[in-house]
C-alpha cells in the first residue's frame, strides 16, 4: 500500500512529491503496516491457542498455515473464521482497495495527459508492482476469505506456497 502511494504521488503530484513524502510520512506508513499486522498475528495466535488439537497429526504443509491449522482442530472453530472474515475485510480488502484507488488515480492522470512517452514511463514504474500486487492479493483473498472445503487441500497448499515463497522472492525486482 505504501509503495501504490508512493506512485500515486510521484506521478499524479510530481512537483508535490518532496514535500508530501516526507521521512515521517514514509516511517508512519511502516509503523502503520507493521502495528496492523503483527495485531492480526496476535489477534489469530490467540485464537488458535484457544483450540484443542489431536495428538499424532501431521500438518500437510510447507509450515503451519492459519486455514491448515483450523483444519485440523477438534474445536469448533467458528469464532477463527469469523476473525478471518472479519480482520481479513479490515487488513487484507481495505489496503487493496486503497491501492486500487490509488492506480485509479494514477490511469486518470495518465489518460488526461496522453503521450506515448509518459504511459510508457508509468507502465514501467507501476506495472510490475500492480502485477504483483494483484497476484498477492489473489492469492491471500482465495486462501483466507473466499471459504473453502476439506477437499481443497492441494490448492491451498499451492496458493500459499505462491504468497509467501513466490511473491517475497519478486520484491527485490519491483523495488529495482
Amino acid at each position: 500500500q505504501a509503495l501504490a502511494y508512493d506512485r500515486f504521488v510521484a506521478i499524479c503530484h510530481p512537483l508535490h512529491y518532496p514535500r508530501i513524502m516526507s521521512q515521517n510520512l514514509c516511517f508512519l506508513l511502516v509503523v502503520v503496516s507493521w502495528v496492523l499486522s503483527s495485531a492480526n498475528a496476535l489477534l489469530h495466535t490467540l485464537l488458535l491457542a484457544r483450540l484443542s488439537f489431536l495428538r499424532g497429526i501431521t500438518l500437510p504443509h510447507f509450515f503451519c498455515d492459519l486455514s491448515a491449522l483450523l483444519k485440523l482442530s477438534s474445536s469448533d472453530t467458528t469464532i477463527n473464521q469469523l476473525a478471518i472474515l472479519t480482520a481479513g475485510s479490515a487488513v487484507v480488502t481495505l489496503p487493496f482497495m486503497c491501492i486500487l484507488v490509488s492506480y485509479g488515480h494514477i490511469g486518470a492522470t495518465i489518460l488526461r495527459r496522453p503521450s506515448l512517452k509518459g504511459i510508457c514511463k508509468a507502465l514501467s514504474t507501476c506495472g510490475s508492482h500492480l502485477s504483483v500486487v494483484s497476484v498477492y492479493y489473489g492469492a491471500v483473498i482465495a486462501l483466507y476469505i473466499v471459504p473453502s472445503s476439506n477437499s481443497t487441500n492441494d490448492k491451498d497448499i499451492a496458493v500459499s506456497v505462491l504468497y509467501t515463497l513466490v511473491i517475497p522472492m519478486l520484491n527485490p525486482f519491483i523495488c529495482s
